[in-house]
């Protein structure tokens, strides 16, 4: 919208700006509001104040927005000012009269080619003259808004519109400089049901990320929230110009989406705002259907040359902002906030009624109960008439009256009221004019104001207040606060007619203050005193002496009687608990203590609550001498104290007054004097004190107390005890293979304190070390060390433990040397039984130990008796033995002995008697599982299978392949009693076939059948052709090869090479087919192919190859090649780093290095002393891009010589030696010069001995 400018008119007064199609139409008449101010105004002698033309909804102060046209204005220095909020006011003097000029937010005008910041799709209005002034335009209100959709808490747009009530206040002079917005968002219309879009605009070229936008509708409510079918946000960038678009699009709106919206833009520090309206309208179905806010759009009034008399419209027009509010107080508006939307909304042009002849003014004012007559002056008096009262037609009724004189229609509204406050509008035909009714409500004088009263507590108080209208609203105030009147209150508020009472039934000195009660009209205020009652006593407090422990009872009586108190003891206050109570009773008082003790003692106080007069008392408490020695636990009063140590021993002692202590030993009494004992005595306790224990100190002491109230005694036992003596050396009776049994006597002397323990060290004879065995006491005099080493000599000692310390060791005992017997022989079982033998088996012992296993001892005994025959008479080494000359029948049991150095072992004897008879047991294969399948192996491996059987006696096996006996030359076949072994130490394909076992025991005969399948590399294929070649493709076919490695083929292997460079590529693998087509080969080049063929063995050892080649020819052209000979890369070894003699450390890793260059990979042989190094754990060979590499693990001197690495491929050999010496390491002098630790040196040491030892 362009900006106006000023035209100066004879009279001053700005010219009206009129429409171009609504030239020649009369202004409409001003609004004229006649409203009395309070008495309270015109007393204080206030000057009316003028108004932006808001008013409050009801007569409590509300907040207020000012609602103002949005015009733009020029751009200062190339940036745009915005105004806060949205909203400009500024006023202007042009000459006696002041006049309110609007200025809406101010936005630069877009250029040519920009689209519109507001789209609808309704028609929006002409723009005015740029050359007319434009007033301050106050809109009416929508009627065909619907009031519930108006005030709905629901609605996404219900909340208020416009600046809060303390933004109000601020009155911004010089609005900040807009530093981010270069577009703004304008206001815009639109219809019921339209689409609209406002577009804000950032420049980012000094922005270093996307700046922050926030949307408001209101003061309060974020739109970000509210995104949905009706209202969506969106965001775009553009590179080139970078400029940051915002916008916000409103679908389909409602008739509550009007009202005030807010664009926030931040970034870092900088902030810029705008506001903007939006204006819904109703879709025009007909001229029947005509919207009554239609007829008061903005527009501009001419100004008359006679001054209309100054009513409250001018005043709101001529006010700031921020006296809205105190002027709709002062004036009893009810709607300020409707007011301003009707003047906001009021049209700038209206059409000539051709129905009426003379209109309705634009507003009428009432006072509440009065009377109101509507006048409308007909053009054409036949034409039919209709009032209707916010679009709902009105009846007669005795509340609205119609009357007709001549072409005048009068409507009479009577006794109006708040709800008479509406929009009215008269149809006749199709033409409609429409008014605002304003209904003033009277304010509410005081009559009669409240009086002071002054009284005491528990009183009653009333307070009285006489207003000038019956059932008005009053607020009863207690020092400015309000006085809370709700079901639990102490007050209650009361009305009789005009009379308004405050009740305080029971009062207190609370209750005292200044009391107001507050009309729309007047206060009125009184001070309430409420005193206490004067304090009466009738029975003081009186000093008390308790002895301790008995009850105390304080007793006192004061009127009046209903007051209460508190109690005091030093000052400090007494709380009730389940020894003290407090009682109150009337006029009594009491407080009670159970059971006295001596913090009850001191200065009593009574306060009664309210009063500075206090009772005071004082109670004395006595208590006889008593020694508090059960609470030292002391068992049987005896103090037992090492020998050297101090005793500081404090005996708790009571009485009051605090009685004299005398200290004694015997007759002896102890002075506070003394130097290495003396006593001292505290208020609570007394002390004996001993600065240096000794033996002698041991003894009674007696305690003496006494004081004014009696005496006491008591007695305490000093004990001084010390570590005991050490033991004697121990003996050690029994020695095992990892334990011994030991045994001691007990100390001659145990310190005075009961051994509790003995602690038990070993260490091995020529070493310095002692180790502790067990870390809990041992009660017991015996012990068993464990966990020692088989043929190393030990020694042991002995700790004594009491309850002072451990003793000195006591001397070591005599050397000894763990050596034990095996642990029996395991799984022993009879393996076979003939008529006069009986042979079993065992295993060896899992023990053996440090002294070895001879050999085993073998004895039986005959079932029934105990005498064990040594069947053996020399010691077997052999884990099978075989009894003989046994008689037939008998049951014998057999039992078995490992024997040692140390001597024999515990027997491990059958469980069950043997009978000495042979037993037949027919013949029976057990095959393995995986024999049961074709047991399959490669050509060359070896072939060792175990077929177990059972039978007795002895089994007789034959072996047959392919019903053909077996040659030995071929096949190695080994019989024993229980199992056949068919071995075959390098598997040929000749060794396939079926293998026929059979076990005979006399007439029992059992046979299986074992399949042996020797598997070898296919053969490869028989001849591979190239069947066809086309573009980059060429089709091979081969036939299978005659040998498949006694194996079915699983696939092939197609290879493909340049001429060129003969370099084979793998085209693909694990084919199945006999023929294939290569494809993606590269015009130009000559290819030869071959394929290998495939088992479950592997890949042939050799390829089948084309014997032509096939040449990529690029269709219609053909290139000749040349022929030429490959370079040969072929190279006999060479070394070109030799080996280079070697000094290593015995103990650490080392490694000999060389490289060698050789074409084909020659083998690398690595000899010591020129014999070939095979398979030896101690030597690991390398061998990495020519680099040959020996590492000999922890070298000894053996290992010293002269190592040879030999290098051979097919065009010749070559070798290079070195000498490497191996050095026993450092001496222990050189191990000091070298500052290594004593701990690491030993180590050393001790591991070089081992190594000389295995030597």
């Amino acid at each position: 919208m362009p900006e106006p400018t000023k035209k100066d008119e004879p009279n001053g007064q700005p010219e009206e700006s009129v429409a171009p199609e609504s030239s020649g139409a009369p202004p409409p008449p001003e609004i004229s509001l006649e409203v009395s101010p309070p008495p309270e105004a015109v007393a204080e002698g206030k000057e009316p104040v003028e108004t932006d033309g808001k008013k409050p909804e009801s007569t409590e102060p509300v907040p207020v927005q000012a609602v103002v046209a949005q015009e733009p204005c020029p751009a200062v220095n190339g940036s745009i000012q915005p105004q806060p909020g949205g909203v400009g006011v500024k006023e202007q003097a042009e000459s006696a009269n002041s006049t309110l000029k609007e200025e809406g937010t101010c936005s630069p005008p877009p250029p040519d080619d920009a689209k519109p910041a507001a789209t609808t799709s309704s028609p929006t209005p002409q723009p005015e003259d740029a050359s007319s002034t434009k007033k301050l335009s106050v809109e009416l209100p929508n009627d065909s808004v619907p009031v519930p959709a108006m005030g709905r808490k629901d609605s996404v747009w219900s909340l208020g519109e416009g600046q809060a009530p303390d933004e109000l206040d601020k009155l911004v002079d010089n609005p900040p400089l807009s530093t981010l917005l270069i577009e703004r968002p304008l206001s815009g219309a639109v219809t019921v049901g339209g689409d609209i879009t406002f577009v804000a605009k950032v420049e980012a070229k000094d922005l270093l990320r996307k700046p922050t936008i926030k949307w408001f509708k209101g003061k309060w409510m974020d739109l970000a929230s509210k995104t949905g079918k009706h209202l969506q946000l969106k965001e775009t960038f553009d590179r080139l110009t970078k400029v940051h678009t915002f916008e916000m699009h409103i679908i389909k709106a409602k008739d509550n989406y009007a009202g005030n919206y807010r664009c926030e833009v931040n970034y870092k520090d900088k902030f810029d705002s705008c506001s903007f309206d939006l204006e819904v309208k109703e879709a025009e179905t007909g001229s029947q259907n005509i919207d009554i806010r239609s007829a008061f759009k903005r527009r501009e009034h001419k100004q008359q040359d006679d001054t209309p008399e100054v009513d409250v419209w001018e005043i709101l027009k001529n006010a700031r902002p921020d006296q809205y509010e105190k002027i709709a107080f002062m004036y009893g508006i009810t709607d300020l906030r409707g007011l301003l939307k009707r003047l906001k909304k009021m049209p700038k042009e209206e059409k000539k009624l051709e129905a009426f002849a003379k209109k309705l003014d634009p507003a009428y004012q009432v006072d509440k109960g009065g009377k109101i007559r509507l006048v409308v002056d007909l053009a054409d008096p036949t034409i039919e008439l209709k009032w209707y009262k916010n679009g709902q037609e009105i009846r007669p009724s005795p509340k609205y009256i119609f009357e007709h004189k001549g072409t005048q229609r009068i409507m009479v509204i009577n006794n109006c009221s708040a709800n008479d406050d509406a929009a009215y509008s008269v149809v006749a035909g199709d033409e409609k004019c429409s008014t605002e009714l304003f209904v003033k409500e009277l304010p509410v004088k005081i009559v009669k104001g409240i009086e002071p009263v002054k009284t005491t507590v528990n009183e009653r108080i009333e307070l009285e207040c006489e207003v000038s209208e019956e059932g008005a609203q009053v607020k009863w105030l207690k020092n400015g606060v309000e006085v809370p009147t709700g079901v639990r209150s102490r007050y209650r508020v009361k009305c009789e007619g005009t009379k308004h009472f405050l009740v305080i039934d029971d009062a207190s000195r609370d209750d005292t203050g200044t009391y107001s009660i507050m009309a729309s009209g007047g206060t009125s205020e009184a001070h309430i005193q409420v005193d206490l009652k004067p304090l009466k006593v009738y029975q003081d407090l009186q000093d008390m002496t308790v002895l301790l422990g008995q009850p105390i009872k304080l007793h006192c009586e004061i009127y009046p009687g209903n007051v209460p108190g508190r109690w005091y003891r030093n000052g400090q206050l007494i709380q009730p608990s389940d020894r003290l109570n407090i009682i109150h009773r009337n006029k009594v008082h009491r407080l009670e203590i159970a059971a006295s003790s001596l913090h009850d003692a001191g200065d009593y106080t009574f306060v009664p609550e309210g009063y500075s007069q206090s009772l005071s008392a004082k109670i004395h408490i006595i208590d006889p001498p008593r020694v508090l020695l059960d609470s030292l636990n002391f068992p049987d009063n005896t103090v037992t104290v090492v020998a050297g140590n101090k005793l500081r021993l404090e005996i708790p002692i009571s009485g009051e007054p605090a009685p004299r202590v005398v200290w004694m030993k015997g007759e002896r009494v102890i002075l506070e004097s003394g130097h290495r004992v003396h006593a001292e005595t505290y208020s609570d306790h007394t002390s004996l004190t001993i600065e240096v224990t000794e033996r002698e100190d041991t003894g009674n002491y007696k305690i003496v107390l006494q004081n004014e109230a009696g005496e006491a005694t008591a007695s305490v036992k000093i004990k001084v005890v010390d570590i005991p003596d050490p033991p004697e050396a121990p003996l050690v009776p029994v020695v095992g293979g990892d334990w011994c049994s030991m045994t001691w006597e007990p100390p001659k002397y145990d310190g005075g304190s009961p051994i509790l323990g003995y602690y038990i060290e070993r260490k091995k004879k020529q070493s310095s070390r002692w180790m502790r065995l067990n870390f809990d006491l041992i009660k017991e005099t015996t012990f068993e060390p464990k966990k020692m080493i088989e043929g190393v000599p030990y020694e042991v000692r002995i700790f004594a433990v009491n309850a002072i310390g451990v003793s000195k060791p006591s001397e070591p005992s005599k050397a000894f040397t763990p050596l034990a017997v095996t642990s029996e022989p395991t799984m022993l079982v009879v393996d076979d039984v003939t008529d006069t033998t009986v042979t079993v088996k065992w295993r060896p012992p899992e023990t053996i130990g440090a002294a070895g296993l001879d050999g085993y001892l073998v004895e039986y005994c005959v079932e029934g008796t105990n005498d064990w025959v040594i069947s053996n008479k020399e010691l077997t080494e052999k884990t099978r033995y075989t009894i003989t000359g046994l008689s037939p029948g008998c049951k014998i049991l057999v039992r078995v002995k490992a024997v040692n150095a140390a001597g024999a072992s515990a027997p491990r004897t059958l469980q069950h008697a043997i009978l000495v008879k042979e037993v037949v047991e027919p013949p029976k294969i057990r095959v393995p599982r995986h024999l049961k399948q074709t047991y399959t192996r490669k050509v060359g491996e070896t072939v060792n299978l175990v077929v177990p059987f059972m039978g007795k006696p002895r089994p007789k096996v034959t072996w047959l392949k392919d019903g053909n006996p077996i040659e030995p030359s071929q096949v190695s076949i080994r019989n024993t009693d229980c199992d056949s072994i068919i071995f075959i130490r390098k598997a040929e394909r000749s060794h396939s076939g079926k293998y026929d076992m059979t076990v005979q025991v006399e007439n029992h005969v059992d046979t299986a059948i074992l399949d042996i399948q020797i598997v070898d590399l296919p053969g490869p294929p028989q001849c591979v052709n190239i069947e066809d070649v086309w573009g980059g493709n060429v089709a091979l076919v081969w036939t299978p090869p005659k040998d498949n490695g006694n194996a079915p083929i699983t696939g092939y292997t197609i290879q493909k090479a340049d001429k060129k460079t003969m370099e084979w590529f793998t085209c693909i693998e694990h084919y199945h087919r006999n023929c294939i087509t290569i494809t993606e080969l590269v015009v130009g080049n000559e290819y030869f192919f071959r394929i290998f063929s495939e088992n479950m063995c592997g890949l042939s050892e050799t390829a089948t190859q084309t014997k032509k080649s096939a040449l990529i020819v690029k269709e219609g052209l053909q290139m000749k090649t040349q022929e030429y000979n490959d370079h040969d890369f072929k190279e006999a070894p060479k070394f070109t780093q030799p080996l280079i003699n070697t000094f290593a450390v015995a103990g650490y890793n080392t490694t000999l290095n060389c490289s060698v260059r050789a074409n084909p990979r020659p083998k690398v042989i690595w000899m010591k002393n020129k014999i070939t190094i095979i398979d030896d754990p101690r030597y690991r060979m390398f061998s990495s891009q020519g680099v040959c590499t020996l590492e000999i693990r922890k070298p000894s001197p053996y290992d010293g010589g002269m190592y040879t690495c030999k290098a051979i491929n097919e065009l010749g050999e070559a070798q290079v030696d070195c000498k490497l010496e191996v050095k026993g390491g450092f001496t222990f002098y050189e191990l000091m010069q070298r500052g290594v630790p004593l701990h690491l040196i030993d180590k050393y040491m001790t591991e070089s001995k081992v190594v000389e030892q295995e030597k």
